[in-house]
């Protein structure tokens, strides 16, 4: 469509022109001008809008795969040592300074060939673990295999990519007008929605690739496998557009990089915390959880005091005698242990950064605890569709960022699961029916994280 719209406006510039050189004969200045100016607009619109478009689609892949020159210091002490005698050689005409001229120059496009032969028949893969959790070390593998038949590679590196600057552009962004803007987001009287031009600075890249790996010799048709110990400090996604591979072979005078076109991508998750990083509400979570799914099966839960309302066939006769008091089994629903994990995603400026950072690997180390535990979890959040899949909330969790959404809470059905909720909102907001069968972590920005169940009060942790 680009390269028919091109066509069609030369023609018309074309047009344009032969008719404005008829004008010009006829005499008519104005109809000359006109007609002058009309193809010259034209012919420089398609150059502007159309021609760079085709033609970078079209070299795309070779300026991807291109070739980047960084001199050495080697390199500047060499071309300054070339300069000085050659200055030297013209001012005394000397016949031997212009041959060791020569040789130096020539030894510069020496370099400059056998490195790119060097680099030109190499081949680069990447592989990357698929679960990926920050602060957690993980192994990359790089494979370099050599194509050629004949010729060997020396002195390679595979290098990071290098990354642009980061720009500040306008941008339309949604917003939400509240009104009085004194107050709190929650302790306004009117949320309306809203847009806004800002400026904001786009965010760069994350590099997968921090560091250079380094192989000495490649034979020809050689694969060499390099692991790389990699680590990211904090969850979100990592990628990668293009790698390099780099060699000052054979006099460093240059550090070569040839570009390779291979996009990569990693989904860091949150940190997943042991359960003794969490020890102090884990016993709250557990002890609600198990209170709730006591009754008839096969488990042992408690023996407990007899009630008027228990049956005579679940009393404990020999706990009973040794006690002098009447003591009653009380069994765990083996086939009913579910729990369901709900993240309530807070509104921007609710919280604090690092307030929504610790709920966030909160809800990862909760989900992957529990996970783990014989229990059946689901896991629902605003944006992300039910799931009991735990590496599909853990990614959901790696990406989500505070956000205007709907409370999660509508679309929550009324079951037999036990939940588990992360929220911003006072515990006003959630419904009343849901509430009773729920453990709540609220988060604020004045207290951090609360702790708080119907039956049992709240507490700080």
């Amino acid at each position: 469509m680009r390269f028919l719209m091109a066509i069609f406006g030369l023609m018309l510039a074309f047009g344009a022109a032969l008719f404005s050189t008829v004008s010009r004969e006829a005499g008519s200045v104005w109809g000359t001008v006109l007609l002058a100016s009309v193809a010259l607009l034209l012919a420089t619109f398609v150059g502007l809008t159309t021609v760079p478009y085709l033609a970078r689609r079209v070299v795309a892949s070779r300026v991807r795969e291109a070739m980047d020159y960084d001199v050495t210091r080697a390199g500047l002490i060499y071309i300054l040592i070339s300069v000085v005698i050659g200055i030297a050689a013209i001012n005394t005409g000397n016949n031997l300074l212009y041959v060791v001229v020569a040789a130096l120059l020539s030894a510069i496009l020496v370099s400059g060939v056998a490195s790119a032969w060097v680099l030109k028949g190499l081949a680069l893969d990447v592989h990357l673990p698929e679960h990926v959790f920050a602060g957690r070390p993980m192994l990359a593998r790089l494979l370099l295999r050599n194509t050629s038949s004949w010729l060997p590679s020396f002195s390679v590196r595979i290098v990071p990519a290098k990354h642009k600057p980061t720009k500040d552009r306008w941008r339309w962004e949604s917003y939400t007008l509240g009104f009085p803007g004194s107050r709190a987001p929650q302790d306004q009287w009117l949320r309306l929605p809203d847009r806004r031009l800002r400026r904001v600075r786009e965010e760069a890249d994350k590099p997968i690739l921090r560091e250079s790996v380094y192989y000495p010799f490649l034979a020809p048709g050689q694969e060499l496998c390099a692991e790389l110990e990699i680590s990211f400090p904090t969850r979100g996604r990592y990628s990668e557009k293009n790698f390099g591979l780099a060699t000052r072979f054979p006099f460093s005078f240059l550090m070569k990089t040839r570009r390779i076109n291979l996009a990569r991508e990693v989904i860091v998750f949150p940190v997943v915390e042991s359960a003794d990083q969490f020890l102090e509400l884990l016993p709250m979570v557990t002890g609600e959880f198990e209170t709730f799914v006591a009754g008839r099966g096969y488990d042992l839960y408690r023996i407990r005091e007899y009630m008027p309302d228990d049956s005579a066939r679940h009393v404990d006769w020999k706990a009973s005698a040794r006690t002098a008091s009447l003591k009653v089994r009380e069994f765990s629903r083996e086939d009913e242990r579910k729990l369901r994990i709900v993240f309530d995603n807070p509104a921007p400026g609710v919280l604090e950064p690092e307030v929504y950072e610790r709920a966030v690997r909160l809800a990862a180390s909760l989900g992957w605890h529990f996970h783990h535990e014989d229990v059946e979890v689901s896991f629902v959040a605003a944006g992300l569709e039910p799931t009991e899949d735990v590496f599909s909330f853990l990614r959901y969790l790696a990406l989500v960022e505070p956000q205007e959404a709907t409370p999660v809470f509508s679309r929550l059905r009324a079951s037999e699961d036990y939940n588990l909720i992360i929220t911003g909102r006072d515990e006003a907001a959630i419904p009343p029916a849901l509430a009773a069968r729920a453990y709540i972590l609220s988060l604020s920005v004045e207290t951090g994280l609360v702790a708080s169940h119907p039956r049992a009060g709240s507490r700080k942790i």
